[in-house]
């Protein structure tokens, strides 16, 4: 809502809008030409070289609460606006608006992005993300650095979550093809600020945060604090027995804000003590076919109900993470700025999780007999990186041909342990009562057994960028990223009975690069052509190494390369409080590995999958009470090159149409009412060509799902708002696994109350 806000903060330059054909796909009705005129003209902001990233307090009279003009890092050079490439950047001012908390909440903010359950949909934790057509778990930041384990992530001290679409090795080395995710920090800045939230909601969710920020007159000048906040105990709706309980803190401070030398360290620390979810059994939901082994007799499949919780009130998940990061920038002179920075970062997961597999016909014309065979997991990692990275930002040039540069080094470790446990040998975890599962059951307990993996990855990097302005109307863009890597793995598995140990390394150069050419036929919009690769050698998403010829992560494979070319156009409107955009996309991954038909024991790397579609995305203000973020995406995800079975196929969890929108409405007496609805279109499952042979859930149902908000001002400091998910309580799986036996039931009608202050 717009009644409450957080201060704004400084961003790259803008230009007013001017008269303008816009994207035809994308027309906003008339009433935003007629007020293109009327609308005021943003202020000059401050340079970037002064910049207090990702944020300063603002000189701009514009309020944009949901649209941002920049990217938090400094390898981007340009406003969105003129960056030639999909970004979305989701604001905290939405999030608060929506009451989401973590990151897969966060999003749902942008289309074409798919949750699976847990990594690689085996566990039921963690930001398992699936974004046009490829995995892009191991593919998440913070503050442009790569962020720690497979966990699932608050978001009570991000300021906004950037979503980079397309490979982009360029900008942070290794990864997917699909792009990435990077979630920038708050820190302190020059104003007194205060902000507490208190949240209570169905399922007895409890929470509140707190964000005090303020200056300090201690002799240094610039010196500031900020001190963010987390506690949380709650249910989730719908879900018997789950339980998610944390709390953080993320004290910071500053020194030297608005002088040439600023320098920031910061803290954060988390702790979650979650009752974890395993998940449903899909039997019976959507197209679900009955298994070839079912014998004769069995009726058609009922699903059981989705609250039915099928683990242990022993299990659990105990997460901590903590981060310290110190940076320092210093403008040389006008225009040229140095920066380094320096994190640690360690986490440790700790949990034992009760999952569904296979359902067992006891009686096959019976299905209350029916039980499901449950695996009883514990996991224990820990994850830990070290980074140093170094940068300079430079203009250059005058008159007509202007240079914005940007370059750094950065040196990298980051290492992994897994300890392996299981339940003792002869020992089994017995099945539960398909329909009817009971807490009363026996739970056997998994033991360390002897085995392990551990694995560290050392990267040494450097990069540069330019963008070249040619006049007012033509940029050229190109980004290049050298990186050379070492990956060490070993392991000790556990073999009828005997440990045996295995020690693997990979290492090699990854090249990435980026180019672009981008036209303003007037100030306040562009078209764009780009073009960017990115490389994923073995072990580079898991810092783990196989011995196997069937495996990814073979050290003797070439890293898998991936590509994309993108046609698109932006505009600003209303006085940059409006942002339109759209973009024609294809990506490839190459060099994926598919089996020999005739010689079944060899793998080559002649695979490839391509996903090619548009999309297009409004976010921003149509007045001054209306506000408005919506994005389409359309997909065509193929899979070109693959064995038989599956050359030709769709790529799993892909849906080919989605849609996202929050749209909110302040009244004159202190009212506001908003909502939004989200659309997910069916994704299948299995990439087989032919279906029909296959059993199971093969595809996951479409859906459409409605929220709906209320608040009330009562003062400039304090506001109540309403939350309504899933207004007309649709059933919706949210996401599945990947061996497709279970799945989370979509959140049901629920509601949360939140308080807000500021003081």
């Amino acid at each position: 809502m717009a009644y409450i806000q957080a201060r704004k903060h400084a961003h790259p330059p803008r230009r007013t809008a001017s008269a303008a054909a816009a994207f035809a796909a994308l027309a906003i009705p008339a009433a935003v030409h007629a007020q293109q005129a009327a609308a005021p003209a943003d202020a000059a902001s401050a340079p970037a070289s002064t910049q207090v990233l990702p944020e300063i307090k603002a000189k701009s009279t514009v309020e944009t609460p949901y649209k941002a003009e920049a990217m938090s890092s400094p390898k981007f050079t340009q406003p969105l606006v003129d960056t030639p490439q999909t970004i979305t950047v989701i604001k905290k001012e939405l999030l608060r608006e929506q009451g989401a908390t973590t990151l897969s909440e966060a999003l749902r903010n942008t289309p074409g992005v798919t949750m699976l359950m847990g990594e690689n949909g085996n566990t039921s934790s963690g930001d398992s993300i699936f974004m046009r057509g490829f995995d892009t778990s191991g593919s998440i930041f913070v503050d442009g650095i790569r962020d720690l384990g497979f966990i699932s992530r608050d978001v009570f001290n991000i300021e906004q979550v950037e979503v980079v679409k397309g490979p982009s090795g360029a900008d942070n080395g290794r990864g997917a093809s699909s792009g990435y995710v990077n979630l920038s920090s708050k820190v302190p800045f020059a104003e007194n600020f205060n902000a507490a939230s208190l949240s209570l909601g169905t399922s007895s969710r409890k929470r509140a945060t707190a964000d005090l920020n303020r200056p300090l007159d201690i002799g240094v000048p610039g010196t500031a604090v900020r001190l963010n906040l987390m506690v949380q105990d709650s249910g989730v709706p719908g879900r018997d027995e789950v339980e998610k309980k944390s709390y953080g803190f993320a004290p910071s401070i500053a020194f030297g804000l608005n002088t040439p030398t600023r320098a920031y360290f910061y803290l954060l620390h988390s702790k979650q003590d979650n009752l974890p979810d395993g998940g449903v059994p899909t039997y019976g939901v959507g197209n679900y076919k009955l298994p070839t082994t079912a014998p004769a007799g069995v009726p058609t499949p009922t699903p059981v109900d989705s609250e039915n919780f099928y683990g242990s009130r022993s299990d659990y998940e105990k997460i901590d993470i903590d981060m310290f990061t110190a940076r320092v920038e210093h403008d040389v002179a006008p225009g040229i700025t140095l920066r380094n920075t320096s994190r640690y970062g360690r986490s440790t997961q700790d949990s034992v999780l009760t999952g569904v597999n296979a359902v067992n016909f006891v009686t096959p014309a019976d299905p209350s007999t029916y039980t499901v065979n449950r695996s009883r997991q514990r996991k224990y990692q820990q994850n830990e990186i070290l980074t140093n990275q170094s940068n300079i930002t430079a203009e250059l040039g005058s008159g007509a041909v202007k240079h914005s540069v940007t370059g750094g080094v950065e040196f990298t470790y980051e290492k992994q342990s897994l300890p392996t446990f299981a339940l003792p040998t002869g020992v089994t975890q017995d099945p539960a009562n398909l329909y009817d599962p009971s807490l009363g059951d026996v739970f056997q307990t998994p033991v360390r057994n002897g085995a392990y993996a551990k694995g560290n990855t050392l990267t040494a990097a450097v990069y540069a960028f330019d963008t070249l302005k040619v006049g007012e109307q033509w940029q050229f863009t190109g980004g290049v990223r050298w990186e050379k890597y070492r990956t060490e793995f070993n392991s000790m598995t556990l073999t009828d009975g005997v440990l045996v140990p295995l020690a693997l390394d990979a290492s090699g150069n990854l090249l990435s690069w980026k180019l672009g050419a981008l036209f303003k036929p007037a100030p306040n919009g562009s078209v764009y052509v780009s073009v960017a690769s990115s490389e994923l050698p073995p072990g580079g998403a898991n810092h783990t190494l196989s011995a196997n010829a069937n495996n990814v992560n073979q050290p003797n494979l070439d890293p898998q390369e991936g590509s994309n070319i993108e046609v698109g156009t932006k505009w600003e409107f209303l006085g940059g409080k409006l942002a339109i955009a759209g973009a024609i996309f294809r990506s490839e991954n190459k060099n994926e590995l598919v089996q020999d038909p005739i010689d079944t024991t060899v793998y080559t790397q002649v695979g490839k999958r391509r996903v090619q579609g548009i999309e297009l995305s409004v976010v921003g203000q149509l007045t001054n009470e209306l506000h408005l973020s919506a994005g389409l995406a359309r997909m065509d995800p193929e899979i070109e090159r693959a064995a038989a079975a599956t050359q030709g196929g769709l790529i799993q969890w892909s849906p080919e149409l989605t849609f996202t929108s929050w749209l909110t409405y302040k009244l004159p007496f202190g009212l506001t009412l908003g909502g939004g609805a989200r659309y997910v279109d069916n994704a299948t499952t299995t990439s087989n060509v032919d279906t029909s042979t296959v059993t199971g859930l093969t595809e996951m149902p479409s859906y459409w799902v409605a929220d709906a908000l209320v608040g009330y001002e009562f003062s400039k400091n304090f506001n109540l708002q309403l939350n309504v998910y899933n207004l007309f309580d649709k059933e919706y799986l949210s996401a599945v696994n990947s061996g497709r036996s279970r799945y989370f039931p979509g959140v049901p009608r629920s509601a949360l109350l939140t308080a807000n202050v500021q003081f």
